[in-house]
């Protein structure tokens, strides 16, 4: 499965949408997702191009799909 791709072109934010279950995933990656606001399956947020969002989105991007805003 392809991981998310972050874009540099993405300057404003990402849209990000949770597209799999964190059921059987590592406790860290759960508390990852909790840090982005992300409950349940396809809800999506917005959050900042920062580096720490940048780093969040690495860490679990095999659950997400991410979209320049």
């Amino acid at each position: 499965m392809p991981t998310a791709k972050i874009s540099e072109a993405a300057s404003k934010g990402f849209v990000i949408t949770l597209r799999r279950s964190p059921i059987g995933t590592p406790q860290k990656h759960r508390r990852v997702l909790s840090g982005l606001g992300l409950r349940k399956i396809r809800q999506t947020v917005t959050r900042p191009n920062t580096p720490q969002v940048r780093g969040m989105i690495g860490k679990v991007g095999y659950l997400l799909e991410v979209q320049p805003q």
